[in-house]
């Protein structure tokens, strides 16, 4: 009898916040972990966690700031999405209170603006920023 498999559900959240040269800038992780390279903080949602509540609870811990729910923007479901298995990740837009700082999965921490986003981002998270930075041109404010 074949065994039941479902995706397994995940949180990306991008934290907008305002760098030392006054701009903003999004926060970007670069993983400990394989796959390695730089991303979006997020991570699993545990059992009995709402969506939201993973999306605080991952910021916290691989950034240590607080941060302040937006919106939820998108859910992003391609099966290719993470090389380890299927998940499903829904992706937050947040505002970041603090001083950001790598911690638990994250090696590194920076607040990149749009145009130094020229190098390659792990995941999907190269689609989900294109998307983000496309409503937020059509709509100023998302």
């Amino acid at each position: 009898m074949k065994k039941h498999r479902n995706p397994v559900p995940t949180v990306d959240i991008i934290i907008e916040a305002d760098r030392k040269d006054g701009r903003q800038g999004i926060i970007l992780i670069k993983r400990r972990n394989p796959p390695y390279g730089w991303a979006l903080p997020g991570g699993f949602v545990d059992y009995g966690e709402t969506l939201e509540q993973a999306a605080v609870r991952e910021a916290k811990e691989e950034t240590s700031l607080d941060i302040q729910l937006l919106c939820q923007m998108h859910t992003y479901s391609d099966p290719d999405r993470d090389p380890r298995q299927h998940t499903i990740s829904t992706v937050f837009i947040a505002r970041g209170r603090g001083k950001p700082q790598a911690r638990d999965d994250a090696q590194e921490i920076g607040i990149f603006s749009r145009e130094e986003l020229n190098f390659p981002l792990v995941f999907d998270h190269e689609k989900i920023l294109e998307d983000y930075f496309e409503r937020k041109s059509q709509n100023g404010n998302l």
